[in-house]
C-alpha cells in the first residue's frame, strides 16, 4: 500500500463529499486506502459516505474526540507507506498524490511534505509554510507586525513571506490541512499528541520530525483548494482560547523553562488582547446597529415633542418627565424587538423587513395603548409622528451603513447574479436545474465548453473564459467537476483571480454546489436538500412562538388545569419553554433515527399530530424527517393545539 489518506470530519457533509470526489480522481496511479473519521456529526455525513463512497473505511465516533485523537484512530489501522492527513474542506488536483509520493520516494530524508494551498477565491494561503512559533516570532504574529511587514525576514517569519511561494523549500512547520507523513518517521517520533484537541498538533508533529533529523518540505509543484472556516472562526473568543492554549501546551513541552515562561507571558497578553478585540467585535456586530437606531429614534422624539407641543398646545408642556424616560424608551424597545423578529438584522438586509418591523411594532404599541387607562394615554398623534420618524430615519441610516460598509451591514442586492456553467451539455443542464431550484435570482448566461472547441451550443470554450467574463460581466463561475479536472479548475482560479468573480464547484451526482472564500460564509453553498428547520428565520420564529404561547398558557393556566393530564408537570414545562430550556415541539426519540439537526428538546413530537400513541417507529422517524424538511410555525401551532392535554408530559 503506497498511501493511507486520513480525513477527520465534523459537520461538513457537502465539503467532505467534494473532497472525496477529488481524492478518488487523484488515486488512479497510486495504491491508496481512504479513512474518514467522523467526530459525531449531526448533518448526515456518515450516511453520505456509506451511500456514495462505500470503499471508504468509515470510523464513527459517538463524541467529538478532537483532531489528534481522531487521526490517530485511523493511523493505527492504516497500512500505507505514507500517511496523508487531509482536511475535508479541501480539493486536490488529479496528480497531487502521484507527485507527492514521487517526491517522498526520491528524498528519503523528507519526514513530511506540504503543498501550495489557495482559498476558494484563488488567493494563496500564507499558512502553507510556516516557521517555529518562538516567543519572538509569536509576538510579531499576535500583535500584527507580521501582517504589516509580510516580506520581512524579521517580522514576517511566521509565514516565511520572504520565501518564494512557487519554489520548493525546507521549512519548519507544515499545516495539518495537507500533511503527507513518512510512516517510518511517524513510527519513530510517535503519533499526534492527543493533548492537543484542536490546533497546534501540526506544529508539534513538525517540530518532533525536525528534532528526529527529518526535513519538512514545502512542495508547490501541486496546488490544492482549502476553503477553511467552519472550525476556524478566528474572531470568536472560543477560537482565541483554544488556539493559544495549544500554543501554551507546545511551549511547555518543547521550550526551556525560562523560554516557556516568556512564551506563556506573551500568550497571556495575547489572550487578553484578542479577547478584548473579540468582545468589541461581537458588540459592534450584534449591537451597534440597534444602539445607533435607538439613539436616532430617541433624538427624533426629543426634537418632535416640543414642536408638537408648540403646535398643539401653544408651547405649554403637556407631557410628564416620565414620557421621555419611560414611555419613549418602551416604544423604541418594542420597535427594535419587532425589527429583530422581522429579520431586519439579518444580512443581507431586505428593506421590506425594515418597514415591516416598524409597522408591526407600531401596531403592537397601538394595541397596548388602547388597553391602557386614560391617564397613561399620552398622545396617539405624537406616537404616529415618532413612528414616521423611526421609519424614515432607520431606512436612511441603513442606506448610510450600506454605503460606508459599517459593521458589515449591506442591503440585499436586487440585481440577478450573472453566472456561467463550465461543463458538457448533459452535466451543465443538471447543474442548471439544481440552481433554478435552489435560487431564483440567478441570471445563467450560458454554458462554456470544457474542451477548446467551438460549438454553437456554448457561449464559448474554456480557453476563452477570461474574455467571456470581461465581455459578459460575469459574477460567478460554476465548474462541473465531472467534466473539468481539479487541476484545470485550480489553474483557472489562480489565473483568473481578480477579486470580483466567485468560483464554485458542482461535484458529480450531488445536490450541493460549493465554493467561495470560506466554509462558514453565508451564501457560499447552493443546497437543494436544505434543512428548513435550521434556517435562521425559522429558528427565530420558532423561539418567538414558544415564548408567546408559553406566556399565553401561563395566563390561562388556572382555566386549563382541569384539561391537562399532569397539571404539575405541565406548569414546569410551561416555565421550561418560557426560559428556552425546551421547545413545545421537538424530535421524537428514536434508537435508529439518522442524526438530525440540533434543536431544543421538545415536550411534544411531530407524531402527536396524528393523535394516536400506538404509532410504528418507522412512521415516527419519517415524521421527524418531514418536520425537518418542511418546518412551519403553523405546524408547531397545530401540534400544540391538538395536543394541549399532553403538555404535562415528562421529558424522555
Amino acid at each position: 500500500m503506497d498511501l493511507s489518506i486520513v480525513i477527520v470530519n465534523y459537520n461538513v457533509k457537502y465539503f467532505l463529499e467534494q473532497c472525496l470526489h477529488s481524492v478518488n480522481r487523484a488515486s488512479g496511479e497510486t495504491k491508496t486506502e481512504v479513512f474518514v473519521v467522523d467526530n459525531n456529526s449531526v448533518d448526515g455525513s456518515c450516511s453520505m459516505v456509506q451511500e456514495k463512497f462505500p470503499e471508504v473505511k468509515l470510523i464513527r465516533n459517538d463524541e467529538n474526540l478532537g483532531f489528534s485523537m481522531a487521526n490517530n484512530q485511523a493511523i493505527r489501522e492504516s497500512h500505507g507507506k505514507y500517511i496523508l492527513l487531509l482536511n475535508p474542506d479541501t480539493v486536490i488536483e488529479e496528480d497531487t498524490l502521484v507527485k507527492c509520493v514521487w517526491y517522498m520516494d526520491e528524498h528519503q530524508n523528507a519526514g513530511a511534505l506540504g503543498v501550495k494551498m489557495i482559498d476558494g477565491k484563488g488567493d494563496f494561503l500564507p499558512e502553507s509554510k510556516r516557521s517555529l512559533p518562538t516567543p519572538r516570532v509569536a509576538f510579531y504574529k499576535i500583535f500584527g507586525l507580521s501582517r504589516l511587514f509580510p516580506k520581512s525576514r524579521v517580522f514576517g517569519k511566521y509565514h516565511l513571506g520572504y520565501l518564494d511561494k512557487d519554489e520548493i523549500h525546507s521549512v519548519e512547520i507544515l499545516p495539518g490541512a495537507f500533511m503527507m507523513l513518512r510512516k517510518s518517521a511517524l513510527d519513530k517520533v510517535g503519533l499526534l499528541d492527543e493533548s492537543f484537541f484542536m490546533y497546534g498538533e501540526d506544529i508539534d508533529l513538525s517540530y518532533r520530525l525536525l528534532n528526529a533529523g527529518y526535513m519538512n518540505i514545502y512542495y508547490p509543484e501541486t496546488t490544492i483548494i482549502h476553503y477553511k472556516g467552519e472550525s476556524t472562526k478566528k474572531g470568536s473568543l472560543n477560537y482565541v482560547m483554544t488556539f493559544y492554549n495549544a500554543m501554551r501546551i507546545f511551549a511547555r513541552k518543547h521550550f526551556s523553562r525560562k523560554m516557556a515562561r516568556s512564551f506563556s507571558l506573551i500568550i497571556n497578553l495575547a489572550i487578553y488582547f484578542r479577547a478584548l478585540l473579540a468582545l468589541i467585535r461581537r458588540f459592534v456586530r450584534n449591537f451597534s446597529t440597534p444602539t445607533v437606531q435607538a439613539a436616532l429614534v430617541y433624538l427624533g422624539f426629543y426634537l418632535i415633542k416640543p414642536v408638537w407641543e408648540h403646535y398643539r398646545f401653544q408651547g405649554t408642556s403637556q407631557y410628564p418627565q416620565e414620557y421621555m424616560t419611560i414611555v419613549v424608551p418602551a416604544y423604541i424597545l418594542i420597535w427594535l424587538l419587532s425589527l429583530f423578529f422581522s429579520g431586519a438584522y439579518d444580512t443581507p438586509v431586505k428593506p421590506f423587513n425594515l418597514f415591516k418591523g416598524i409597522f408591526v411594532g407600531t401596531g403592537v404599541i397601538l394595541v397596548v395603548y388602547a388597553l391602557l387607562p386614560e391617564s397613561l394615554r399620552f398622545s396617539r398623534a405624537l406616537l404616529l409622528l415618532g413612528a414616521a420618524w423611526a421609519t424614515v430615519s432607520i431606512y436612511l441610516l441603513s442606506i448610510l451603513f450600506h454605503i460606508i460598509r459599517i459593521t458589515g451591514f449591506r442591503f440585499e442586492v436586487r440585481k440577478n447574479k450573472k453566472l456561467i456553467i463550465i461543463g458538457k451539455q448533459e452535466e451543465a443542464n443538471r447543474v442548471e436545474s439544481l440552481l433554478r431550484r435552489a435560487e431564483s435570482k440567478l441570471n445563467i448566461v450560458g454554458f462554456v465548453n470544457p474542451e477548446p472547441v467551438d460549438d454553437d451550443a456554448y457561449v464559448g470554450h474554456i480557453n476563452q473564459l477570461g474574455e467571456i467574463i470581461k465581455i459578459k460581466n460575469i459574477d460567478e463561475l460554476i465548474f462541473c467537476a465531472s467534466d473539468v479536472s481539479s487541476q484545470d479548475i485550480i489553474g483557472l482560479m489562480m489565473t483568473l483571480c481578480n477579486g470580483r468573480v466567485e468560483y464554485k464547484i458542482a461535484p458529480p451526482a450531488s445536490l450541493s454546489i460549493i465554493g467561495s472564500h470560506s466554509i462558514s460564509t453565508p451564501g457560499d453553498i447552493y443546497l437543494i436538500d436544505f434543512e428548513s428547520i435550521t434556517k435562521r428565520s425559522n429558528k427565530r420564529i420558532k423561539r418567538l412562538f414558544d415564548f408567546l404561547s408559553a406566556m399565553l398558557l401561563l395566563v390561562f393556566y388556572p382555566v386549563l388545569i382541569f384539561a391537562m393530564k399532569n397539571p404539575g408537570q405541565a406548569f414546569l414545562n410551561i416555565l421550561n419553554v418560557l426560559t428556552g430550556k425546551y421547545s413545545w415541539v421537538g424530535f421524537h426519540p428514536s434508537p435508529v433515527q439518522p442524526r438530525l439537526p440540533s434543536i431544543r428538546p421538545g415536550i411534544l413530537y411531530p407524531s402527536d399530530a396524528l393523535g394516536g400513541e400506538d404509532i410504528p417507529q418507522d412512521t415516527m422517524d419519517n415524521l421527524n424527517l418531514l418536520y425537518v424538511r418542511n418546518y412551519s410555525v403553523f405546524t408547531d401551532a397545530g401540534i400544540l393545539i391538538r395536543s394541549i392535554r399532553q403538555i404535562g408530559r415528562k421529558q424522555q
